[in-house]
Order: structure tokens, then C-alpha cells, then sequence
């Protein structure tokens, strides 16, 4: 699974040309309104806020991936100079992120 994580910084694609929500309660809510196509979690997210965003991906039919990187490399994989806990892909825009994913 290292395909989508060390070398997989978000800019290119999905950062330029498509739409993206950031932190944990913005995810939830664009799972809720069936907006999202792709969540990436960090892997020091903690566990119960972890199992409650993938709980709520497997109600909404929404795909999980676990960010192999702390918070802090996800956020600078965003470009981002803050720590990122949840990521929601809402519009892959020119990115092939969506049909990259590996399956879990």
C-alpha cells in the first residue's frame, strides 16, 4: 500500500483542480450529505474518532484510505503548513486519485 503514501504528495491533482475538506467535523458532515468520494485518515488520529469516520464511510458506501504518515505529513502533503487529521475528497478534479485507490 505504499502506491498512495511516501511519495503521494495530494498538490498535483486534487489540490489544484479539485475540491477537498479538511479536519474531522467537515468530513463527517460532507459523509452525511453524501458529498464524499474519498476520506484519507491520518494514522495517529485517535482511535474513537477513527472508527466513527470509517463507520460512517461504510454506511455511506465511502472509501477509507489509512495515510501510512502522522497528522503533520499529511498536512504538509496538502501544502498545508498546519496538521491534518481527516481528509474528505469531494471532487477528484483532474486527479485519478478515486480510480488509483488500492483496494482494501
Amino acid at each position: 500500500s505504499s502506491g498512495i503514501n511516501a511519495e503521494w504528495p495530494l498538490r498535483p491533482g486534487v489540490m489544484k483542480s479539485g475540491k477537498f475538506l479538511i479536519g474531522y467535523r467537515s468530513t463527517i458532515k460532507s459523509i452525511r450529505q453524501g458529498k464524499a468520494k474519498l476520506i484519507i485518515i491520518a494514522n495517529n488520529t485517535p482511535a474513537l474518532r477513527k472508527s466513527e469516520i470509517e463507520y460512517y464511510c461504510m454506511l455511506a458506501k465511502v472509501g477509507v484510505h489509512h495515510y501510512s504518515g502522522s497528522n503533520i505529513d499529511l498536512g504538509t502533503a496538502c501544502g498545508k503548513y498546519f496538521r491534518v487529521g481527516a481528509l474528505c475528497i469531494t471532487d477528484p478534479g483532474d486527479s485519478d486519485i478515486i480510480r488509483t485507490m488500492p483496494s482494501e
